[in-house]
């Protein structure tokens, strides 16, 4: 697989991983796609073992979502940019601490976004709490997942 196709598959799964983050689009199943196009231009052991265990990760953290409650972040009152904020903090934290690494930063995104809507520390926590409960978990999920995935991927076009 050249470059430039390898680029593009890079570019469909930033935007499956931004579109997580975006209600009624299907970001995790774009992540999956560019997996299963690499991995059918690619085809060796390597890229079939990424995309089963992609398919795996996917498909447990879809039994997962179903389990949480449903998103309802709008209702609650989210903003697109804590959305951004949610997002760049689950990025930040899993390139900072690897994997594990965007849990506590995609929590720590929304505080900080809360943190300077509100301005205090004792009503950024609450609403990040607020925020959590109304389907930030079922959000985190999903992107985790992405990330994972998109982590894989890197993994073996890099070492691979």
């Amino acid at each position: 697989m050249g470059a430039w196709e390898l680029l593009l598959v890079g570019a469909v799964m930033a935007l499956g991983v931004c579109g997580v983050l975006v209600p009624g689009v299907p970001g995790s199943w774009l992540v999956w796609a560019a997996v299963a196009v690499w991995a059918l231009r690619n085809p060796n052991g390597l890229a079939w073992g990424v995309l089963v265990g992609a398919t795996a990760v996917l498909l447990a953290s879809q039994v997962l979502r179903w389990q949480l409650p449903p998103r309802r972040l709008r209702q609650a009152g989210a903003t697109r940019k804590l959305g951004l904020w949610m997002g760049l903090g689950a990025l930040v934290g899993f390139c900072v601490i690897p994997v594990i690494g965007a849990i506590p930063g995609f929590i720590g995104g929304i505080y900080v976004s809360e943190r300077l809507r509100l301005g205090g520390h004792g009503d950024a926590v609450a609403s990040t709490r607020t925020a959590m409960r109304a389907g930030g978990s079922s959000v985190l999920a999903e992107l985790f997942a992405c990330l994972l995935i998109v982590g894989a991927w890197l993994g073996a076009v890099i070492w691979g």
